[in-house]
């Protein structure tokens, strides 16, 4: 029998993307809810994702990318590489933590690290200031 996910846990895309820390989820007007949902307010190029429609993900029993025999495809090392070099993230690193460690484990970790250090609140990984309350986030690379 499959554990039922937390809200948290169902906002952790096949790519290992964090949907709770996109602007879009985080925004206030017009909020996506993240890569498992049918949002009209989903952008157009999550709503055609070659991870997201991926055949292999959708039969996988994790649903998630690393249980691919194409894995890393070229869309999620081009994925992979945009979040490095512009936000700070890496997918593959999400990935190879949460098959170590579990989604539960990860989503812990997510909590903790995309906090606001002044506030407390949670941060966009797509924004290098605080939403709440304008603080300016520093990441260590």
């Amino acid at each position: 029998m499959k554990q039922k996910l937390t809200e948290a846990e169902l906002l952790i895309a096949p790519c290992g993307m964090n949907c709770g820390l996109c602007i879009g989820y985080l925004r206030d007007k017009n909020k996506c809810d993240g890569c498992y949902t049918k949002s009209e307010y989903k952008p157009n190029y999550c709503k055609t994702c070659i991870i997201k429609t991926c055949e292999v993900i959708k039969t996988n029993v994790s649903g998630f990318c690393y249980d691919c025999e194409k894995y890393p495809c070229r869309r999620l090392k081009q994925l992979d590489k945009r979040y490095r070099n512009r936000y700070h993230m890496s997918m593959m690193e999400n990935l190879a933590f949460i098959k170590e460690n579990g989604l539960a484990e990860f989503v812990k970790k997510e909590q903790a690290k995309w906090k606001c250090p002044e506030c407390g609140t949670v941060v966009s990984v797509h924004r290098n200031f605080c939403l709440t309350c304008k603080a300016e986030l520093h990441y260590e690379d």
